[in-house]
């Protein structure tokens, strides 16, 4: 299919302006906009509003399609409050009282259960009792509702809020409970930007957020096994800590890629889609393309020579 000029003239210069400042390895660039074709071709493909921020955790290279234009986040959210969650069990380590730790329990109350809680509303109210790492293992593992709403109302709706924004992450903002419609239909949607949630990422990534031994273990939480769309055409044992959202309308799925040797950043979104299942298949293409390029240059030598398990040498 041909591309309209103007649309790919914009996904280059999108996708390129934040990697002008870098020392440019010629080669890994051709790559690199390879995958913006292959991207753009995708895009083509959907009836519905796409965007994309593709962080390269090694050298910074990014890939943008759209990073500013907000989104709802349906579940993709949840990251923004596992992070308050271990950013509280961190602060209460250190001694600051009245923070939420991991070790909390939690009795079931049948007043907590809303919809779309695979777990919770199976439990027996005041018998099962939980740890808050076990809520958060279930709200990510599952998408649990009602696990989620408990943690908010523990770790305080405002704080997770004071966390993005003193993050520099002004349009990432819990703004409802989960399955709080009266408050979606007064239109405070959960909301962020892919650019916002990249960058999220990283910084939780690199040790801004939360410190060892808690970042592993959030990332163990993280990467928790579900049904979501960036692992879905991925080998099976990479680690891929991710969180997957959708709406009717909507789906998204931000994580990051644990591979060896390149590490890397990607969040899919999209929204105003015709169909659902759509939307779904695109991010995973998306997601297949942006691994076919890391695996390449994971293997590879800046020349671009490959050495694989039984790669006997040079002919």
């Amino acid at each position: 299919m041909l591309m309209r000029p103007a649309f790919l003239a914009f996904l280059l210069l999108t996708a390129t302006a934040h990697a002008a400042d870098m020392p440019l390895n010629i080669k890994q660039q051709v790559l690199w906009d390879r995958l913006r074709l292959s991207i753009a071709q995708v895009e083509q493909q959907l009836d519905g509003v796409l965007g994309i921020a593709i962080l390269d955790l090694n050298s910074g290279q990014q890939l943008l399609v759209r990073p500013d234009e907000v989104f709802p986040q349906a579940s993709s959210i949840k990251i923004a409050v596992l992070a308050e969650l271990y950013h509280q069990a961190q602060q209460s380590e250190h001694g600051v009282s009245g923070k939420a730790t991991l070790k909390d329990r939690y009795v079931v109350r049948a007043a907590d259960i809303v919809p779309d809680s695979a777990i919770l509303g199976g439990l027996t109210p005041g018998v099962s009792s939980l740890t808050n790492r076990d809520l958060a293992t279930i709200m990510v593992a599952v998408s649990d509702n009602s696990a989620t709403n408990v943690l908010i109302d523990r770790v305080g709706m405002d704080n997770v809020l004071h966390l993005t924004e003193s993050l520099g992450l002004a349009h990432t903002q819990l703004r409802r409970k989960m399955m709080d419609l009266q408050a979606a239909a007064q239109g405070r949607e959960n909301i962020s930007t892919p650019r916002e949630m990249m960058e999220l990422l990283e910084q939780l990534y690199r040790g801004k957020v939360i410190a060892q031994p808690l970042l592993d273990d959030f990332f163990t939480v993280l990467a928790t096994s579900k049904d979501s769309w960036i692992p879905r055409a991925l080998p099976p044992d990479l680690k891929i800590a991710n969180k997957p959202g959708e709406l009717e309308g909507v789906r998204n799925d931000s994580g990051i890629v644990f591979l060896t040797n390149r590490p890397y950043v990607i969040c899919v979104m999209t929204t105003y889609l015709a169909n659902e299942r759509a939307g779904e298949e695109a991010i995973t293409q998306i997601s297949q393309l942006a691994y076919g390029v890391f695996d390449r240059l994971s293997r590879a030598s800046d020349l671009g020579r490959v050495i694989s398990p039984g790669n006997g040498g040079a002919r």
